[in-house]
């Protein structure tokens, strides 16, 4: 029963996280590219105010496309609210939910906020469509007007008085300590966060710690976000690196998965060393832990920026230090594919050819 409920809590805000993703994606580039573009006038705060009636007119342009990246990215928790209740009630939750994302985020309670105006959205809206019985001919006011109006009632006083003061003081708290750490602090904070990513590449794991990275960016808190992009394309790089180094030690099945391994890892997707893992996963989790650790690190350690929950090499030369986080990228990547050379059998590419087929791996049990 408990897995079940679980499974279901996990599908709805898995959906919710995956409508609010691409507006995260789309507020913080903006962001970034409105900053960097600052950057070549000197300017490190084009956000302030004062710079909206400069007369150079590409500052001005600056700082309003600052402003528009801002406003995409304010939009994160009210959307994640109203689709994870859409995906409990369908569309009669997204009202309900929106509303009670938006209280969530202007009382400050944050991410965990936005998720339970989500669930209570959701799940208030589901019983009044289930349990509110009219007659027939007054039965079409139910999910035009009794679910909105008190869904949303129902959401926005709970937020309100019940769940979003802790949450508020939580995520505070939460800010507060990560904005305080410094030195060796930051950089095992960053290496927790690596190494969660590259644990089950994809995976619950993966997601919490890049889902949480992300959010703390409308905080201004940008070090789990660096350590997290640095993390994900870390393990599918050395994998697909150490195919090449090590020809011998694959066979022509894995030797292939490394080519789309480096592509993948290219463009951000840490999925591609998934068929590595399942081949071996002894030998490969461990190593794509400790390589995606010591990347997250170095990039924070080194002091690398990345406002923008984008891992892909297009995304790179936005980031602030781009040359030490690329440096931790490569860093990382040498170690996953060291390990994963060191600790393969010389005989393993005359072994018997290994094909993935849908009997072994399901990627969607891989990542439930």
């Amino acid at each position: 029963m408990f897995r079940k409920i679980g499974s279901e809590l996990k599908k709805h805000v898995l959906t919710g996280i995956s409508y609010m993703i691409p507006l995260v994606i789309a507020g913080a580039v903006i962001m970034a590219i409105a900053r960097v573009g600052g950057s070549f006038y000197g300017i490190t705060d084009i956000w302030d105010p004062k710079y909206a009636d400069s007369t150079n007119g590409i500052i001005s342009l600056l700082h309003s496309l600052d402003g528009f990246g801002g406003l995409a990215l304010g939009m994160m928790f009210p959307v994640i609210a109203a689709f994870i209740a859409y995906s409990i009630s369908d569309k009669l939750g997204i009202a309900p939910g929106l509303v009670g994302g938006l209280l969530a985020r202007d009382i400050g309670a944050g991410f965990l906020g936005a998720l339970a105006a989500g669930l209570i959205a959701g799940y208030a809206c589901l019983l009044i469509k289930k349990h509110v019985k009219l007659p027939k001919s007054a039965a079409s006011i139910v999910p035009v007007f009794l679910v909105p109006v008190f869904g949303t009632l129902i959401t926005v006083l709970i937020i309100n008085y019940v769940v979003g003061i802790p949450f508020a003081d939580l995520n505070k708290a939460l800010e507060t300590w990560l904005n305080g750490m410094s030195g060796t602090n930051q950089i095992l904070m960053a290496a927790i966060i690596g190494a969660m990513v590259g644990f089950d590449l994809g995976g619950p794991v993966n997601k919490a710690a890049v889902t949480t990275a992300m959010a703390l960016l409308t905080s201004g808190i940008y070090a789990p976000n660096t350590a997290a992009q640095v993390a994900i394309i870390i393990p599918p790089l050395g994998l697909g690196l150490a195919t090449l180094i090590a020809r011998r030690k694959y066979n022509t099945e894995m030797r292939e998965a490394g080519k789309s391994s480096l592509i993948m890892g290219l463009v951000g997707i840490s999925e591609g060393a998934i068929p590595f893992a399942v081949e071996s996963p002894l030998k490969v989790i461990p190593a794509t832990v400790i390589g995606s650790a010591i990347g997250g690190a170095l990039a924070v350690g080194l002091g690398a920026i990345n406002q923008a929950p984008i891992s892909g090499f297009y995304g790179w030369f936005t980031v602030q230090n781009w040359w030490f986080y690329i440096l931790a990228i490569a860093v990382g990547t040498f170690v996953v594919a060291g390990i994963s050379v060191a600790l393969r059998k010389d005989s393993a590419g005359q072994e018997e050819s290994y094909t993935i087929e849908e009997e072994d791996f399901d990627e969607a049990e891989w990542e439930a």
